[in-house]
């Protein structure tokens, strides 16, 4: 089921996501709801509070050489903790809950992470390029914060500014 994606600055988006305990149907039918959402909103990443769901879940499917998301290259990333980072890099983002805007954000480069999967089995594995940036992105969404809080400053101020403005107009 597709489900509304909650958007900056709605107070859910800045909740802290609490750990999933039961690895049921109601988690399966969470991870189905966010990967529809997902796709239909056109992303590549969605932590479940995206979607009113205050959860330490993240899905996260990078699109391929062919322009396609395959079932077989989506991560369902549950509990998750950064084990090791190192490296910098800095990528153009954007987010679902802040439509139509991007920036540069400043990233570790090489993420090792620790987490579950749907069935509660743990995994440990190494991420590097779109995909370390990606589950970055996703888990500060989980501690409630979006890509916007690590812009400077004058840019954040730009940001605020250009999106009250956008806002209005769109009411």
């Amino acid at each position: 089921m597709i489900r509304e994606v909650l958007v900056y600055p709605n107070k859910l988006l800045r909740e802290t996501s609490k750990d999933v305990m039961h690895f049921d149907a109601y988690l399966h039918t969470l991870l189905q709801d966010m990967f529809d959402t997902m796709v239909h909103s056109e992303g590549i990443g969605l932590a479940a509070v995206q979607i009113g769901e205050p959860l330490n879940v993240v899905i996260i499917n990078l699109v391929d050489d062919e322009g396609c998301q395959k079932n077989e290259n989506l991560y369902e990333i549950i509990n998750p903790v950064i084990l090791e980072k190192d490296g910098v890099t800095i990528y153009q983002e954007g987010c679902l809950s802040v439509p139509g805007y991007y920036d540069e954000v400043e990233r570790a480069a090489h993420i090792k992470v620790a987490y579950f999967d749907r069935e509660g089995n743990r995994h440990e594995e190494e991420f590097t390029d779109l995909m370390a940036i990606a589950v970055q992105h996703e888990m500060d969404h989980l501690k409630g914060r979006l890509f916007i809080e690590k812009l400077s400053y004058l840019k954040r101020k730009k940001f605020e500014k250009e999106w009250k403005k956008k806002q209005k107009a769109g009411k």
